[in-house]
């Protein structure tokens, strides 16, 4: 008894806290080794994947999850003032870094718009929504934290001064998630930063 009790004892698990982390955790492994399915690994891994395990095991409404327009007046007022704040401060930093020109300046394309938005779009739901509306029912406004840690890991390969400001990124993309219910809202801001971004490295903007 007293050998079961020590090898077999297991604490309770919050099933969904469980579900969430693992998928999560396979979903961006599976993508950071397979880099040329991008973009579309992550509409699936990332978006149409967490759906369904909302949808169909949890039987819940997306819009739990933050998959709704929430608060749209405060979305796109944050959305707007945000960025005449980030892209004068973006511009700078990338044309002073020679590893962000690096970087994204290989991905300049025609296709830019539509690449960045569907390489980001499942990336905002899988942390914005999936993850952190799933772990606030549990730890709260904490969640805030917790989902913008694996966030900047998965910068992990991307310029240093990029990464390093990612725990501090995600925190924030995570509040316009978190005050709107929705996000959209960090999605079209890292869109419009993401975009900004390869077009400073390809010299767009002098």
């Amino acid at each position: 008894m007293m050998f079961h009790n020590l090898f077999f004892t297991l604490p309770r698990f919050d099933a969904k806290m469980t579900v969430i982390t693992i998928v999560s955790t396979l979903a961006l492994t599976i993508a950071h080794y397979h880099p040329t399915w991008r973009p579309m690994s992550g509409v699936v891994l990332f978006l149409v994947l967490p759906l369904a395990v909302i949808r169909f095991a949890f039987r819940e409404s997306p819009r739990t999850y933050g998959f709704q327009l929430g608060d749209w007046k405060a979305g796109l007022a944050i959305s707007a003032i945000s960025l005449m704040l980030l892209l004068p401060v973006l511009w700078f930093v990338v044309r002073s870094s020679p590893p962000m020109q690096t970087y994204y300046a290989p991905l300049l394309k025609p296709s830019l718009p539509l690449y960045t938005f569907l390489d980001l779009v499942g990336w905002e739901f899988l942390f914005r929504g999936w993850i952190l509306f799933g772990y606030a029912r549990k730890f709260g406004p904490d969640a805030l934290w917790l989902q913008a840690v694996p966030f900047a890991i998965a910068h992990f390969g991307k310029p240093e001064i990029e990464t390093l400001s990612t725990i501090f990124g995600g925190f924030v993309f995570g509040w316009v998630a978190w005050r709107t219910q929705s996000f959209v809202y960090p999605l079209l801001i890292h869109w419009a930063i993401f975009t900004f971004v390869v077009l400073a490295a390809g010299g767009w903007f002098g």
